[in-house]
């Protein structure tokens, strides 16, 4: 992919992280709520982090490591979270992260988006297997999962650690055989 690419969704646009962005990521992702329910954003959330993920977004687009996107709500086009395809390439399959702002939490942006962007990893990029997890303290992220046609692959207990504590990971996964099969029933006629 040359350009980076914009997705629509009844709600959304996912498209590319900007800098004018940076202000809204740090006001967002500094709610000690976001850092308690993802692995990887920090606590104090600082603008160093907000640049070091665009730089990162930026980076791995062009290493095709990485496809990042900001979500905006289609009707005023604000910065309201991001959402991510971290790529094995060797292994052609990717794991979906996200996270939200708190302001628009529980409307089902988020499964909105999930779903999109499993859609794109399919059918754009060609992937095999698109996985995530979550924390198990965060069931809602579960949900969303669920909701973009994963189904539960396992629970690895204590697998991860954050601020000093041992968390548990609930993982999910959808291969491309599976979405064919979830968005086209029909597709082994004989």
């Amino acid at each position: 992919m040359e350009k980076f690419p914009e997705i629509e969704t009844e709600r959304l646009v996912l498209n590319e992280l900007k800098f004018t962005d940076v202000p809204d990521i740090v006001t967002y992702a500094s709610n000690k709520k976001i850092a308690d329910f993802t692995l990887n954003i920090p606590h104090p959330y600082q603008e160093k982090d907000a640049i070091f993920w665009l730089n990162m977004a930026h980076q791995g687009f062009r290493n095709n490591t990485h496809m990042i996107f900001a979500l905006r709500h289609k009707d005023t086009n604000n910065f309201i979270g991001g959402i991510s395809l971290t790529i094995t390439p060797a292994f052609n399959r990717a794991e979906l992260g996200y996270w939200m702002s708190e302001p628009n939490w529980n409307k089902g942006y988020m499964s909105e988006a999930a779903k999109a962007l499993v859609k794109f990893g399919f059918e754009e990029m060609n992937l095999n297997k698109v996985t995530s997890s979550h924390l198990l303290i965060n069931p809602a992220s579960g949900k969303v999962m669920q909701n973009s046609g994963m189904t539960h692959e396992g629970t690895l207990k204590e697998q991860v650690r954050k601020n000093g504590e041992y968390h548990t990971l609930v993982v999910y996964g959808i291969t491309k055989s599976e979405y064919i099969q979830k968005n086209n029933p029909h597709s082994h006629q004989e």
